[in-house]
């Protein structure tokens, strides 16, 4: 499923894809530098709304419980609306 995806001068990964959650123009109009820091970003709907999070991997020195995208699934259930499309793209390096 692996898509290449140019957002400014960053290369990304999507890496996942849950319910077709990925919106190209949607993400390109809602990216900021805000995240280029990060490893992943996950954008989740809710109320026709696209919402963007930045998670690290668990090893990077900025990563904390909050940020971990090894929590991603507890972020999802807490913090998402109930089975909502979501995707998660990497940035590759």
């Amino acid at each position: 499923m692996s898509k290449k995806i140019k957002l400014d001068d960053l290369q990304y990964e999507l890496i996942e894809n849950y319910k077709d959650g990925f919106v190209l123009n949607e993400l390109e109009n809602k990216f900021t530098d805000y995240f280029y820091d990060y490893d992943y970003v996950v954008g989740d709907w809710a109320y026709g709304k696209l919402r963007l999070k930045g998670f690290y991997e668990s090893n990077n020195t900025k990563c904390s419980e909050i940020n971990n995208i090894s929590n991603l699934k507890t972020y999802i259930k807490e913090n998402c609306a109930y089975d909502c499309k979501y995707f998660v793209i990497k940035k590759v390096i």
